[in-house]
C-alpha cells in the first residue's frame, strides 16, 4: 500500500485545494465566509476520504464518501461561477482539476 500522499489522486486533490484557497480569498465578504468556507471545508474533506480509503481494507465506503463530497464541491464551484464570483479563467482551471480527479476516483472505485 502506497502512502496516501504519494497517490496521484492525493497530489491532484492537494493542487485543487491550493487553487480553491487562493481563489476564495478574493471572494466578496458576502460569499467569503459562506460559500468560500464551504468550498475550503469540502475540498479538505476529499483528502480525508482519500487517506481513509487508502488505509482501509474496505475502500468502497470511503470512495463513496469521496464521490459524494466531490459532487457537492462541483456544485459549489458551479454556483460560484454562476454568481460571477469566480472568473472564467479560474473556473476553467478548477474544472480541469475536477475532471482529472473525478476520473481517478471512479477508476479507483471500479478497481475495488
Amino acid at each position: 500500500m502506497a502512502l496516501s500522499h504519494e497517490l496521484p489522486i492525493y497530489k491532484d486533490t492537494y493542487k485543487l485545494i491550493l487553487i480553491i484557497f487562493e481563489q476564495t480569498k478574493h471572494f466578496s465578504r458576502e460569499y467569503k465566509y459562506t460559500l468560500g468556507q464551504d468550498m475550503k471545508r469540502d475540498s479538505i474533506q476529499l483528502v480525508r476520504s482519500i487517506y481513509r480509503a487508502n488505509r482501509s481494507k474496505e475502500k468502497r465506503q470511503y470512495l463513496e464518501e469521496f464521490l459524494d463530497n466531490f459532487e457537492i464541491l462541483k456544485l459549489e464551484v458551479r454556483l460560484s461561477a454562476d454568481l460571477k464570483i469566480l472568473s472564467i479563467k479560474h473556473l476553467s482551471e478548477i474544472s480541469k482539476m475536477l475532471d482529472i480527479i473525478g476520473k481517478q476516483a471512479i477508476a479507483w472505485k471500479n478497481s475495488n
